[in-house]
């Protein structure tokens, strides 16, 4: 897509397309490699990440939500996963009509492995870059999200 803008294009399309050209690539890389080294999808890692990030655990809702799946779709990760014994799930104290989903401390153990990994990968795939421009990227990424943020909020 990104080959098709001329130069007469507005510059914020030219911009879009360069960070969605990016993103798929690295998205892609990434997929191809846990799918390799450890038989994984990105969305089994992304689930994983969530409920690492949330020790307590977290309601199915709401990690259908962070993922931006359907119920189904974590129902069936739900599935798996504690068929393998990586994550635990209850119902909810709060709402006996909802489920509560945490990591099992196998679970904890197999994600921080498989992290440990990514986060070496998405060095190796941003390493084109040298620090300095890494962090100006960072930066102006973060100014967009901000303009992004206050434009939803707007347009509500």
């Amino acid at each position: 897509m990104e080959a098709r803008v001329g130069d007469a294009d507005h510059q914020a399309l030219k911009v879009w397309l360069r960070l969605l050209a990016c993103t798929t690539q690295i998205e892609n890389e990434i997929r191809r490699r846990l799918r390799t080294q450890f038989g994984m999808t990105l969305a089994r890692f992304d689930y994983l990440a969530q409920l690492y990030r949330q020790p307590e655990g977290l309601r199915m809702s709401a990690l259908s939500r962070y993922l931006m799946v359907t119920g189904g779709n974590v129902t069936a990760l739900t599935d798996d996963l504690e068929a393998e014994g990586l994550v635990l799930r209850e119902t909810d104290a709060g709402d006996r009509r909802s489920f509560k989903v945490a990591l099992t401390p196998a679970g904890r153990k197999a994600f921080e492995k498989v992290a440990q990994i990514h986060e070496g990968w998405v060095i190796e795939l941003l390493g084109g870059l040298v620090p300095a421009q890494k962090h100006e990227l960072h930066e102006l990424l973060g100014r967009l999200r901000v303009h992004l943020s206050q434009s939803q909020e707007n347009n509500a």
